[in-house]
């Protein structure tokens, strides 16, 4: 893998989690019998799921290491009310969906990390 791209790993996971996360909760929403059908708990649901995909899209786009650091910590708190409020929903798939997320997020910290580091010889 380029090195160029293996920042982009984190970021990636990051948006598959938010958009699996998405599709969970637009079933929760619009599916009969599953408890929260039409709920306002639900909606939100949606909407903190596609500002997570839209934070995920910007991540890898940012230059500087303090607006890096700004954004994760923004989409750690998005990521901590998402898996809280599918807490409150009892929708386990969400909260499975954002621990994910959690994983490219830590991912991306990582690996940003490891290719700002100079090689040592």
């Amino acid at each position: 893998m380029p090195q160029s791209r293996t920042p982009r790993l984190g970021a990636i996971v990051l948006l598959v989690a938010s958009i699996v996360g998405l599709a969970i909760a637009l079933y929760a929403y619009f599916t009969p019998l599953t408890g929260v059908n039409g709920s306002l708990g639900a909606l939100v649901a949606i909407l903190a799921t596609i500002i997570l995909a839209v934070m995920a899209l910007i991540l890898p786009a940012l230059k500087g290491n303090a607006a890096r650091n700004v954004w994760r910590v923004l989409i750690l708190l998005a990521l901590a009310g998402t898996f809280f409020a599918a807490l409150l929903l009892h929708q386990w798939w969400i909260c499975v969906a954002m621990v994910v997320g959690l994983i490219g997020l830590i991912l991306d910290m990582a690996l940003a990390n490891r290719t700002a580091r100079p090689a040592h010889s």
